[in-house]
C-alpha cells in the first residue's frame, strides 16, 4: 500500500463509486463507496482533493482508506443570494451543531436536516454541499453544520460528515 494525493475525476454515489486521478499521474484509482464510508462520507464533491491509501489489485488502482478530503478549490465563492450579506468569518465561527439529513434530493438541488435539540429544520442547498466537498446526502447520514439565519429561514451555510467533523470543531 502506499499513500496518494490526488483530485476526485467523477464520484457517483447511485453507483457506488468514482475516480480518482494521483497528481502525479499514472492510472485512475477506484474509489468505492464502502471506503468513502469508513471515512464517515457517503459522496464526496467532483474536483475535491483527496488524500487516499491505495493498493494495487489484478483489477487495478483501487483506494483502502480515505485520510482526508478538501473541497474543491475556487469553491468559496459565495453564490447564493442569502450568504451576499453574511460575514464569511462570522459563518466559520459559528460552532457546529450536530444534527442528521432529513431528506435531500440532489435532482431539486435541496434538502433539510434536524439540529438535535431544535425543532426547526434547516435548508440544505446544493451549492454550500458542494463548497464543503460533499455531492450528495443520505436521509439518517450524520453531519456537523454550521447553521445561520437566512432569509428564508435557519440554512446551513458549511455542511461536514460528521466524522470529518470532529477535529474541525477542534480547530
Amino acid at each position: 500500500m502506499r499513500q496518494v494525493h490526488g483530485l476526485v475525476k467523477w464520484f457517483d454515489p447511485v453507483k457506488g463509486f468514482g475516480f480518482v486521478v494521483a497528481e502525479t499521474g499514472g492510472p485512475d484509482i477506484l474509489l468505492h463507496v464502502n471506503v468513502l464510508r469508513n471515512f464517515g462520507q457517503s459522496s464526496v464533491a467532483d474536483s475535491a482533493q483527496v488524500d487516499i491509501m491505495v493498493q494495487d489489485t489484478d483489477r487495478g488502482v483501487q483506494a483502502v482508506e480515505v485520510l482526508s478530503i478538501e473541497p474543491p478549490v475556487g469553491n468559496d465563492q459565495v453564490t447564493l443570494a442569502d450568504f451576499v450579506d453574511l460575514d464569511l468569518d462570522a459563518v466559520r465561527n459559528t460552532p457546529l451543531a450536530p444534527g442528521r439529513v432529513k431528506w435531500f434530493d440532489k435532482g431539486k438541488g435541496f434538502g433539510f436536516a434536524n439540529v438535535f435539540g431544535q425543532p426547526e429544520d434547516v435548508f440544505l442547498h446544493m451549492e454550500v454541499l458542494r463548497r464543503s466537498g460533499l455531492a450528495d446526502l443520505q436521509p439518517g447520514e450524520a453531519l456537523a453544520l454550521r447553521v445561520v439565519a437566512g432569509k428564508r429561514g435557519r440554512m446551513a451555510a458549511e455542511v461536514f460528515a460528521w466524522e470529518a467533523a470532529l477535529g474541525k470543531s477542534e480547530t
